[in-house]
């Protein structure tokens, strides 16, 4: 079986580090390097349900896409077990259990967070939104998606359809008054990426955490805004993590997780 650095080097592989912003927090970032994997839980956080639903399938390693510590603006300066992150901390070290996170690297590569949500709301002729750059294997990276959608007339109908694809509890849009067929997507909080989606002809974004002013420049811009969580526009990218892991190590056990949920509801 891999170790936990192996298969950490393994992921590095497929969303290379240095694509991750600098400020990002990427990587193995809790537990044992040299240890064994037989089993695998992959989820977009590491909660402390997840932590408990790791230990029950024995599981030595969680994937991860957000990062278990904070990343640099709030360093960890203390691991106690009356504190929401130090008990997680405690939990997976007492247990056993290391965990990785491929954050920003995994937002930017080909493949990743943004071509699973543009893939789960059925774009086709899928484009970067805002190139970044170029890998050290000449891949071509950045954050946001273009494509074509066809049969919605509509943005209401089109957010009914994003509701569904992505099993979210609720969404939030702005209705401009056009029909869906050329849609941005971007996974997570991609609001600062509004003026890209006009810039390339969009009639239509999705993405997550958007603020009320965010709102009026899409209104004013004419452009339909979805809003579809941040957990539905990124858990996007766990069965595409276990598919990867799945393909490399086929004798490994590997859990998608069943506990981690969306955190709100709605009316």
């Amino acid at each position: 079986m891999a170790t936990v650095k192996e298969i950490e080097s393994f992921l590095f592989s497929k969303a290379p580090k240095e694509l991750a912003m600098d400020w990002d927090n990427v990587g193995l970032l809790v537990g044992f390097p040299g240890r064994k994997v037989n089993k695998l839980l992959v989820a977009l956080d590491i909660t402390q349900e997840v932590v408990v639903e790791a230990r029950e399938v024995g599981a030595e390693l969680i994937v991860a896409h957000h990062p278990v510590m904070n990343c640099t603006w709030e360093r960890v300066q203390t691991v106690r077990d009356d504190t929401v992150q130090g008990s997680i901390l405690i939990q997976m070290l007492t247990g056993g259990i290391s965990g990785i996170c491929m954050h920003t690297n995994l937002d930017a590569v080909e493949g990743g967070v943004n071509d699973a949500l543009a893939q789960r709301l059925g774009l086709t002729s899928v484009e970067q939104l805002h190139p970044d750059g170029v890998d050290q294997e000449g891949r071509s990276y950045g954050i946001g998606r273009i494509g074509e959608v066809t049969g919605f007339d509509d943005v209401r109908a089109f957010a009914g359809f994003v509701r569904q694809a992505l099993n979210a509890n609720g969404l939030r849009f702005e209705d401009a008054g056009r029909g869906v067929h050329l849609v941005a997507v971007g996974g997570g909080a991609c609001g600062g990426m509004l003026s890209d989606a006009v810039e390339r002809g969009c009639d239509t974004f999705v993405t997550s955490d958007v603020k009320y002013d965010v709102f009026l420049s899409a209104r004013a811009m004419g452009i339909n805004l979805i809003d579809a969580g941040h957990f539905s526009t990124e858990n996007v990218v766990c069965p595409v993590l276990a598919q990867w892991l799945g393909e490399a190590y086929p004798k490994m056990e590997i859990f998608l997780s069943q506990r981690h949920k969306e955190v709100f509801s709605c009316l």
